[in-house]
């Protein structure tokens, strides 16, 4: 069995330009992206009047969430660690706006101005040490606190996440509790193979924990 990509790498360096093409092209990752990104939006649950939101994609890759918002009639803004990941959502023509940055260090964003995020597959990056200088609670505390306060009144962020431990999750949990969210865990699908936990966080009080398996074929 493959070690997990998080163990071998950090991600800006384990998404070099051969990953990064590979990973956009495997017709199994665009699937399972797909329906993760439309269960995230669902979670979300923005009005349904029409009007398009300004939505973050955290960890946005090569732009395949992003396609999904886009779909939806939203703009959004992604940000990713990896050269090679955007270099590639350039050559697509992501249609939102693209940043290279490390959430673990906050996301400099003003306050109030994002009206919904989402992040698949990369906020369990923030649990490892990459160098001598990371440390998983500084990092996750960085990154939970500028989400919440970048987050408008009343939006939701949803991550879907791939924790290697209950206590990995754990963690992930009560750092976006001390950055000022609350809530619990539930399971969509217990039945189905591939687990991935989804944190969906209200900016005001509501966070809710999902294990959202994805079958697999």
């Amino acid at each position: 069995m493959a070690s997990r990509p998080e163990i071998q790498a950090p991600p800006e360096i384990f998404y070099n330009d051969v990953e990064a093409r590979k990973y956009t092209s495997s017709s199994r990752i665009i699937e399972i992206q797909a329906k993760l990104s439309e269960r995230a939006l669902e979670l979300l649950a923005l009005p349904d009047d029409g009007v398009p939101r300004l939505l973050l994609d955290i960890g946005c890759g090569s732009g395949l969430s992003g396609e999904t918002l886009s779909e939806n009639g939203h703009n959004w803004i992604g940000l990713d660690i990896s050269p090679s990941m955007l270099d590639i959502a350039l050559e697509r023509e992501a249609e939102g706006d693209l940043l290279l940055g490390d959430m673990g260090q906050g996301l400099g964003l003003r306050p109030g101005v994002i009206d919904g995020a989402i992040s698949i597959s990369a906020v369990q990056w923030l649990c490892n040490a990459d160098k001598s200088s990371h440390e998983p609670r500084l990092r996750l505390k960085a990154f939970f606190g500028s989400l919440y306060r970048c987050l408008a009144r009343g939006a939701r962020a949803v991550f879907q996440v791939y924790p290697e431990s209950i206590a990995q999750r754990e963690l992930i949990l009560s750092s976006a509790m001390r950055a000022g969210f609350a809530g619990g865990v539930v399971v969509d699908y217990p039945h189905r193979l591939i687990t991935a936990t989804v944190i969906r966080m209200d900016s005001n009080t509501d966070a809710c924990l999902h294990e959202n398996p994805i079958k697999e074929k």
